[in-house]
């Protein structure tokens, strides 16, 4: 009773247009005051040593390093490299769309930040070359999801702070799974592509490829700061956050030059703001998962379904339908700060791992961003674009039902996400 009491304040609160940690935070206080005998101070204490967590400093060093690099010059230099290496097969500025996505996904951690960097170099270059503005839009909409799957991801740090999940083995098992989805999305834009004899690029020599390569470098190395250092256990995920923030400042205002010293202070606001406001949703989400845990919600969710003979896959299935539900209405940090302290616990009395569950809910977000009506990723690509929501999503559908099968493999082929990690010893 008490957790339709909970879902359906919130329901009611975010059909209002209430943003979401408010709703949240109304949610949580509304039910603390009224319905239980939840003594004040121990709901402070619960706040306090909720968001003290060191983990969370990673996430305003990750958006800090991903504003740096989309203000600086390194996504045009990724397009240049991806363009010299596949630009010669068919639908070729579409797979270097693909792969330069997936590079600068693995230095910003964002999928909004890798949409608006690749997007606004590549899109008018692709309509320049003869491409349908339609096909653009699907492979950079769909490609810029990577950013939140190959690590390092903001959204994998709000998974550990929610379950207590290590983020190092988080970041490692999105590598192949991240890989991966790369491929399935090269491989639909070349399928049409060649279905429809889209426009080749002429094909660049070794040495014009070298070049590329040496422009990008600086760029391209954060990833080895970032998952070498981690993985070499010089330093923790928290530590390569801020080595990635300093990282890429010295790469666009002193390697690049293309940010001057007095647009810093512009990029420090931006990315404060945007902390601020996640930080935020953070805080409300650690007193809504204080509630679900006072009330024995999880709990009693698990001795219901292992009660009822409901196993690994029909509550894996669960999971998925009601994550992509969720994906049309929210954004992915707070589809997970409510859904996973929710559903872990059941995960884990079922003998899901943690870690595979993770990965589970990230690709979930991904598809998430691509479908209406709050797909993420729909909407600035839209800015992007010029295109309404109903033609987008008409573009990004070949690309989206690769995903939602990609889905399923990740799904029930939990190897896929554990194998790097166990390789290293981290789980």
């Amino acid at each position: 009773m008490n957790a339709l009491v909970i879902f359906g304040l919130l329901a009611i609160l975010m059909l209002t247009g209430m943003p979401i940690s408010i709703s949240l935070g109304l949610t949580v206080l509304t039910f603390l005051f009224t319905m239980t005998q939840v003594p004040l101070e121990s709901v402070a204490l619960k706040l306090f040593t909720g968001i003290e967590k060191f983990e969370i400093m990673a996430i305003p060093f990750f958006i800090l390093a991903g504003n740096f690099l989309t203000h600086g010059g390194v996504a045009k230099r990724m397009i240049n490299f991806a363009t010299s290496m596949v630009g010669h097969w068919y639908g070729g500025l579409g797979l270097a769309g693909v792969l330069a996505c997936a590079l600068f996904a693995a230095v910003s951690g964002s999928s909004p930040a890798t949409v608006v960097a690749i997007g606004s170099i590549l899109l008018p270059a692709m309509v320049k070359a003869g491409f349908p503005n339609k096909f653009g839009a699907g492979v950079i909409a769909t490609s810029g999801a990577l950013g939140i799957l190959i690590p390092p991801s903001i959204v994998m740090v709000m998974y550990s702070v929610a379950t207590n999940t290590s983020v190092g083995a988080l970041f490692m098992a999105g590598v192949i799974p991240g890989l991966a989805l790369a491929g399935v999305l090269g491989g639909v834009t070349w399928y049409r592509a060649k279905k429809f004899n889209y426009p080749r690029q002429p094909k660049a020599t070794w040495g014009e490829r070298w070049q590329s390569f040496r422009a990008s470098v600086w760029g391209l190395l954060l990833i080895v700061v970032v998952m070498g250092g981690i993985y070499s256990g010089i330093f923790t995920p928290t530590e390569a956050a801020a080595m990635s923030a300093v990282y890429a400042f010295i790469c666009a205002v002193f390697i690049y030059r293309d940010m001057s010293l007095k647009d810093v202070p512009k990029v420090l606001l931006n990315s404060a703001n945007m902390s601020a406001m996640l930080l935020y949703i953070i805080t409300n989400a650690v007193l809504f998962s204080f509630i679900m845990t006072n009330e024995n919600i999880p709990q009693a969710l698990a001795d219901w379904m292992l009660g009822n003979g409901l196993g690994v896959i029909t509550f894996l299935l669960a999971v998925n339908i009601i994550l992509l539900l969720a994906g049309n209405f929210m954004e992915p940090s707070s589809i997970v700060l409510i859904f996973a302290p929710i559903l872990f616990p059941v995960a884990v009395a079922l003998g899901i791992h943690p870690v595979h569950f993770g990965i589970l809910m990230v690709v979930n977000m991904e598809v998430g961003m691509c479908h209406p009506p709050v797909g993420l990723n729909l909407y600035v690509a839209s800015g992007i674009t010029k295109m309404g929501i109903t033609e987008l999503t008409v573009a990004v559908w070949p690309w989206l039902l690769s995903m939602l099968g990609f889905l399923v493999v990740v799904t029930y082929w939990p190897d896929l996400s554990l194998w790097l990690p166990r390789q290293l010893g981290m789980l």
